[in-house]
């Protein structure tokens, strides 16, 4: 039994490290890909459970965006995201958090709001760059 607890405590490390070393707001598969390099033995399973719980915990942060795979941010903190519209690529948004809206749309529905998420959608700086290029 205590064999089986540590087992899932080095791979809850092993996934945890993986998403703070990549780079953005890797899915399950980015996560599972990156891992599989030095441990080919560890489950895709392991890796969605291990990441929810990550979440659950407060490690780190699940992103759902409507019809898209959950992205994993380890940014912990409330804040809000962009999402290019071309290329997919998602990046934080460096902006104060806007409390006042929770409590606009509270008072106004009488609703019971915990927070709200914000994705600013559009053409990121890199691919802006390759349009741009294509058109002159």
């Amino acid at each position: 039994m205590t064999e089986k607890k540590t087992r899932n405590t080095m791979q809850k490390k092993i996934i945890l490290e993986t998403v703070r070393s990549i780079n953005g707001h890797p899915t399950v598969d980015d996560v599972y890909a990156e891992i599989t390099k030095t441990f080919s033995n560890i489950s895709k399973n392991t890796v969605y459970r291990n990441l929810r719980q990550l979440a659950a915990d407060g490690e780190i942060r699940k992103v759902s965006l409507y019809d898209e795979l959950e992205k994993y941010d380890n940014t912990c903190k409330i804040h809000y995201h962009f999402q290019c519209d071309v290329c997919g690529m998602m990046s934080d948004v460096d902006m104060n958090y806007m409390d006042n809206i929770d409590e606009a749309v509270r008072q106004k529905h009488n609703l019971k709001i915990d927070e709200h998420d914000i994705v600013f959608r559009g053409v990121c700086s890199e691919c802006k760059l390759s349009i741009d290029k294509k058109i002159d």
